[in-house]
């Protein structure tokens, strides 16, 4: 049988790095009549499955692929949740 496990990633700018989309979706929410919003971020959000891994490889492995491709780590943040 094969053991699947779901990671979920998400990434998110570094405090300090400015957030031009951020930015526009504020005033755009702004804009539609929500009062009260303030330093909106945006960010990533990607799901990975992975077969026939344990828990702590596929921890490792994604934080490899999140460091090689899937997040800029000079201006990013990066979260991994894992469902098996």
């Amino acid at each position: 049988m094969q053991k699947l496990m779901k990671a979920r990633v998400h990434i998110t700018l570094k405090n300090g790095v400015l957030d031009p989309q951020g930015k526009a979706i504020e005033n755009a929410l702004g804009g539609l009549g929500f009062d009260g919003i303030s330093e909106v971020r945006q960010g990533k959000y990607i799901e990975i499955v992975l077969e026939n891994v344990s828990p702590a490889a596929a921890q490792a492995s994604v934080e490899s692929m999140c460091e090689k491709l899937l997040a800029n780590t000079v201006i990013e943040n990066y979260e991994i949740d894992l469902e098996a």
